[in-house]
């Protein structure tokens, strides 16, 4: 899921022409069974000559807009594993080597994938830099990469520049017949979209084969088993990858865990988020009236809650700015259920409003141009990814009755989240992936760790209660405890980042099921304060 707001299961690139060589025709002919066969020994055979091989590091391309100290490199993988001698694709690898600091010993490559699907993980060797990782990047090379169809790495497309969302959008709260019948038609469009630009390629973007292409990456990286940390669709990646290859694990960590139950994925895993989103937009507004005294906003939640549907029906009247209306305004609004960072400047931002000045609220929530084409890349990356990975309901009464039947008690997102994944009801690609069974994989894994917040939106808790289940006795779960935001690991929560660095450093878990008390909630800003109408540069969802 994801939409706007970037990526839902989910860093700066710039889109390039779509340059696929000639595409393989689909092998729609084979049976499934043969034709996994053929696409994992492909995989075999594309490892062992990545291994021989090896990645040649040097300066990333301006493009990458990467500085100095991190180097790249490009991973050549096939773009259909069931030939391997065909048309190849280049994935962009991002690493900084091991620092050694304090006289660490190296332990090879971490490698990092942010989820979305259509985000890009080459970001991640620059936090390394920051105190909360400067243990693990003493001892490990920190790895990033795009994945297959983000960033430069074989970029997908499912729009023509003209075509790409352009504000003001208006959302109804409730959306008609009439509207529904044209967001339907709008997605059937955009998946004609998607196999115009793509043509036969389109079939190959999959979980599975960015299970390869990550097989293949160890490969290339010298190591025999990976190390692997993995946010929000990443877990699922990661689980995946661990079931097919439990013989080339070494570490995993699992951040906010997406439920990985094949019977849900994806269109059950899609509407468990309404709920979960509803509850998180709850702990805003609740926040946001116990800071009453600063923003002026009400007492209680539901007089938060007035005022933002009062700032709703004013810019579905007048867009802020001439650019922000209700789409825009809920897409920056989304991003509370995301990350509780956010909020100050989101509750400033209403208050302001409401007091005459749309200028935060325009800075907040306007699109960028800059980040136009970065963010249609990540959308048909997520699009194509999750409607090749399962079925999905093709007819849309089902649709419908189910997410008519969950606006009533969760109204904030279910209807954004249910057309953002409508192209999937007539995606135009025979023979859709099975999911995997998680878990039910030969061999047996070594010790995992799992991390997640209880109140998390995008990824709900059960998600990773069934995530430790499914991988077994070897899992550790830590979570914390009353906590919300997407995206634990890494300086928000010392007791989550102290468990989490054992692990990468010494293989040691926690115990079975270990808590944290939450992070501290944010500290108001006042109205005065500069930074509550400032843009903040956040990392993109990640799932």
């Amino acid at each position: 899921m994801r939409t706007r707001r970037a990526h839902r299961y989910g860093a700066a690139a710039v889109l390039l022409a779509l340059a696929l060589c000639v595409p393989a025709p689909a092998a729609a002919a084979a049976p499934r069974d043969a034709r996994t066969a053929a696409e994992d020994a492909g995989a075999e055979l594309a490892a062992r000559r990545a291994g021989a091989a090896r990645l040649g590091f040097g300066p990333c391309p301006a493009a990458e807009e990467l500085p100095g100290p991190v180097r790249c490199a490009v991973l050549r993988v096939p773009l259909d594993y069931a030939r391997p001698g065909g048309p190849q694709i280049s994935l962009t690898v991002s690493r900084v080597p091991a620092s050694g600091r304090g006289s660490a010993v190296r332990q090879g490559s971490l490698v990092y994938n942010p989820g979305g699907p259509g985000a890009s993980g080459t970001y991640f060797p620059l936090l390394g830099g920051r105190a909360a990782w400067s243990r693990i990047a003493a001892a490990y090379d920190l790895v990033g990469y795009a994945p297959r169809g983000v960033g430069r790495s074989a970029p997908l497309s499912c729009l023509d520049p003209d075509e790409r969302p352009k504000g003001p959008t208006q959302v109804p709260a409730v959306p008609s017949p009439a509207y529904k019948r044209e967001r339907l038609a709008a997605a059937r469009a955009y998946a004609r979209g998607c196999a115009r630009h793509a043509g036969p390629a389109l079939a190959h973007y999959t979980t599975l084969n960015n299970v390869r292409d990550l097989y293949v990456l160890r490969a290339a990286l010298g190591e025999r088993r990976l190390t692997f940390l993995g946010a929000s669709y990443g877990t699922y990646l990661g689980a995946v990858y661990a079931t097919r290859y439990p013989d080339h694990v070494r570490r995993m960590v699992f951040d906010s865990a997406v439920d990985p139950d094949p019977r849900r994925v994806w269109y059950l895993d899609n509407l468990a988020q309404a709920p979960a989103f509803e509850r998180r937009w709850a702990d805003f507004l609740a926040w946001t009236a116990r800071h009453h005294s600063v923003y002026g906003l009400g007492a209680t939640p539901g007089a938060v809650r007035a005022g933002y549907e009062r700032v709703r029906a004013a810019v579905a009247r007048d867009p802020a700015g001439g650019v922000v209306g209700t789409g825009e305004l809920h897409a920056a609004y989304l991003q509370t259920a995301y990350y509780d960072e956010v909020w100050p400047e989101r509750a400033a931002a209403l208050a302001a409003f409401l007091r005459g000045d749309a200028g935060p609220l325009t800075r907040q929530a306007a699109r960028d141009p800059r980040t136009a084409a970065e963010a249609e890349n990540a959308t048909a990356v997520y699009t194509a990814v999750l409607c090749n990975d399962a079925p999905w309901p093709a007819d849309w009464a089902t649709w419908d009755r189910d997410n008519t039947e969950l606006a009533r008690r969760a109204p904030f997102e279910t209807w954004a989240n249910a057309f953002l994944n409508l192209p999937c009801a007539s995606w135009p690609v025979a023979g859709r992936q099975r999911p995997a069974d998680v878990g039910a994989g030969p061999g047996r894994l070594p010790p995992t760790l799992i991390v997640a917040a209880e109140r998390d939106g995008a990824t709900p808790y059960p998600g990773a209660l069934e995530l430790q289940r499914r991988l077994g006795g070897g899992a550790s779960l830590v979570t914390e405890e009353g906590a919300g935001t997407h995206g634990v690991t890494g300086g928000r929560n010392g007791c989550v980042d102290r468990r989490v660095e054992r692990y990468l450093l010494t293989g040691t878990t926690p115990g079975w099921r270990v808590t944290c008390a939450p992070h501290p909630e944010p500290a108001p800003v006042s109205l005065d304060d500069r930074a509550a109408s400032a843009p903040r540069g956040l990392l993109p969802p990640v799932v």
